[in-house]
């Protein structure tokens, strides 16, 4: 009977090679004869067998080596079974944009008679105070044209600052910028709903009302985002885009509860959100990626910076130190809005200057590092944005941005690792150091400028700078300077506090498997078309 040939004959491997080779020789040593094998061919035997063993050992190693790679490696962008991350994401926020349709539909419409928001025609005569126009058409221009300038420039620091900020990690550009686009459009919408919502509770809770659209509307929905992407930044590489959208949800009704309380309960003023913006969204981010952590993230080889990618997240540097002044003061009004724009400007320059010098100082090497430059030079605006309309002088301005350069770097070299090290706290863009640390010295600085203010303030009553210490004629409660520092305090420890237990809880939720966790951090290539090749 005549065998079938095998379809696929198995192949040798360098082992059988190697011990065919051995037998050949052995079988030549012996000669034709068959006798003894010549005595100088044993030692050519036994070193054949050597390799043989040798060749053994290396073909293990790389069949282990194969095995750890496949069983450990985070470059896995496909998944085994089912949609790709991306369709997973798809379809829950299909969903949600339609309930943003019926929502919108049902709890918001533009005010009849213009104005910039809640208090009526601001800032309209462009003389520095507020001034009366007739209710219609012409009020509704007016206060359109007042407020868009300063709500694009906030604009362009969310989708352009925050964007290309983020953008330092060598392989995770596009997640980097695109993410930042998305959860800012979804932030947008949903904080329209959830500012409006808290903004009722704070009006006796007449649900029946509807949300009035404006100017200032989104101004404020602008802010909300920015907490959200502080919050990013916290996770950035670490989570994916469906995650990111139920962390903002999240993060947007926490947000609403803690303005209420602080702003509106404890009547602190905050005009640069030191408190309710950044230091809300870093201990917010902070405490959600505490919770989410993966271990893995710690000494990641992708969680790290080329070139290239730290000259792209410079452009979103620049572009958040100059447009920063209408950060603080886009909800300002007459004087205070002059202020605020000057004091920030005054904050930032003395910041720069502080984080280049404290850069090289502290450094290893006594060379700049580029994380300091991209992040530590913005800390002044941040820490001068609750003391920014009030009672300060331009030297108060410079010395708290040069205090802010030197904590914010002293953050990133030394805290941060600190931190990571000792509490497992992976921090991807440090923005305890840009954010939380500097929102912490702004509260702080506010409450010792309310502390120290009199009765009169730049030819004024007090009360147009804290409406709380105008008396109870004027609209007020008559609250004493000291009584305002302690309100000023208690909204910053409350905002720390509610911000990193609902970050906790947070990162609680979205790390369950329900939320598919990525597993390659630090990466595009689960989420994006040819991500992998394009980020190298």
């Amino acid at each position: 009977m005549q065998l079938a040939p095998l379809e696929n004959p198995p192949q040798p491997t360098l082992v059988d090679d190697a011990a065919g080779d051995a037998g050949d020789a052995a079988g030549d040593a012996g000669g034709d004869a068959g006798g003894p094998p010549a005595p100088a061919a044993k030692p050519q035997a036994e070193e054949l067998q050597s390799l043989v063993a040798e060749v053994a050992q290396l073909e293990e190693a790389i069949r282990q080596r194969k095995t750890k790679t496949n069983s450990e490696s985070d470059e896995v962008v496909v998944e085994e079974a089912g949609q790709p991350r991306s369709f997973q994401f798809a379809a829950p926020v299909l969903a949600l944009q339609a309930l943003f349709i019926m929502l919108l539909m049902m709890a918001v419409e533009y005010k009849n008679t213009g104005g910039g928001g809640s208090d009526g025609h601001r800032r309209l005569g462009g003389g520095g105070g507020v001034s009366e126009e007739p209710s219609g058409e012409q009020s509704v221009v007016g206060a359109y044209l007042d407020l868009y300038p300063w709500f694009q420039d906030v604009h362009t620091m969310i989708f352009i600052g925050f964007g290309f900020l983020m953008l330092f990690l060598q392989r995770h550009g596009f997640s980097s910028v695109g993410f930042n686009f998305m959860i800012s459009a979804v932030t947008i919408q949903a904080s329209i709903l959830t500012n409006g919502f808290w903004h009722m509770v704070a009006e006796g809770g007449d649900f029946g009302k509807k949300i009035e659209m404006s100017s200032e509307t989104l101004i404020k929905a602008d802010f909300a985002c920015g907490a959200v992407l502080i919050t990013f930044g916290a996770v950035l590489g670490k989570v994916n885009p469906l995650q990111l959208v139920a962390i903002a949800l999240f993060e947007l009704m926490v947000y609403g509860l803690n303005e209420w309380i602080g702003a509106i309960e404890l009547g602190a003023v905050d005009m640069g959100g030191s408190i309710f913006v950044h230091s809300f969204g870093a201990y917010f981010g902070l405490g959600c990626a505490l919770m989410l952590g993966p271990m893995k993230a710690f000494g990641h080889k992708h969680n790290s910076s080329t070139k290239n990618s730290d000259m792209f997240a410079m452009i979103g540097t620049v572009f958040l130190w100059m447009f920063w002044p209408s950060f603080n003061g886009a909800l300002a009004s007459g004087d205070q809005q002059h202020r605020v724009a000057i004091n920030t400007v005054l904050s930032l320059c003395a910041c720069c200057v502080s984080a280049f010098a404290c850069s090289a100082m502290f450094r290893h090497g006594k060379k700049f590092d580029m994380v300091d430059i991209q992040n530590a030079t913005l800390a002044g605006g941040v820490a001068v944005g609750s003391s920014a309309d009030l009672v300060i002088q331009p030297a108060g301005a410079i010395g708290i941005g040069t205090v802010a350069g030197l904590v914010s770097v002293l953050g990133y070299v030394y805290l941060q690792p600190w931190l990571e090290q000792n509490y497992r706290l992976h921090d991807t863009c440090g923005v305890n150091n840009l954010h939380g640390m500097p929102g912490i010295l702004g509260g702080v600085g506010g409450a010792i400028s309310s502390g120290l203010a009199g009765n009169m303030a730049y030819g004024q009553s007090i009360g147009a700078v804290f409406p709380e210490r105008a008396s109870v004629a004027e609209g007020g409660s008559g609250r004493t300077a000291a009584r305002q520092a302690e309100m000023q305090l208690a909204a910053l420890m409350i905002t720390v506090m509610l911000a990193f237990l609902g970050g906790s809880a947070t990162g609680y939720i979205v790390k369950k498997p329900f939320f598919n966790p990525p597993k390659a951090l630090f990466n595009d290539a689960e989420n994006w078309e040819d991500g992998d090749e394009k980020c190298e």
